[in-house]
């Protein structure tokens, strides 16, 4: 099993994209979500594809298992998806010692931009770049579970509160 911990923060400004690495394509859907659970099929690039379940309510850690899956079955997963399939770009932009991942989103959220950092600990206190806005760690709204399956969203509220 595995841990994912992590910070996440709206994004103010472009400041990023001059030290982004690589980028990926994703298309995303849940197939069962409840407060403190979810599962989710991801399709990065078109070319592979996973399923991932999480469990846990802390804020910034929760326990993941992640397993690839061909395509042709994420396709059929996605169709049967709760709510929306979001669509975004992850951006991986390095800063000081960490990863973060940028994801700008389209479709039904786009304009919306979340910044993330995976760390080794809670304890670890990541550099924060000057592109950050405000924190969401533990904020529902903007996971992406909520961004699938929550349809009261107001979508300008929630971009517009970097």
């Amino acid at each position: 099993m595995a841990k994912e911990i992590e910070r996440k923060f709206l994004v103010r400004s472009d400041g990023w994209r001059s030290g982004a690495t690589a980028k990926s394509v994703l298309r995303q859907g849940y197939i069962a979500s409840m407060d403190d659970r979810s599962v989710r099929v991801r399709i990065i690039d078109r070319k592979s594809a996973r399923l991932t379940t999480k469990i846990g309510r802390s804020k910034m850690t929760r326990d993941e298992f992640e397993y690839e899956i061909p395509v042709s079955d994420a396709e059929e997963l996605l169709d049967a998806a709760i709510g929306i399939v979001i669509e975004k770009t992850r951006y991986r932009v390095p800063y000081e010692g960490y990863v973060w991942e940028v994801d700008v989103f389209a479709g039904r959220h786009r304009g919306l931009v979340i910044a993330e950092v995976e760390m080794g600990s809670e304890a670890e206190r990541p550099a924060l770049p000057a592109w950050l806005g405000r924190e969401v760690t533990g904020d529902f709204r903007y996971s992406n579970q909520a961004l699938a399956t929550e349809f009261e969203h107001d979508r300008h509220a929630l971009q517009h509160t970097a």
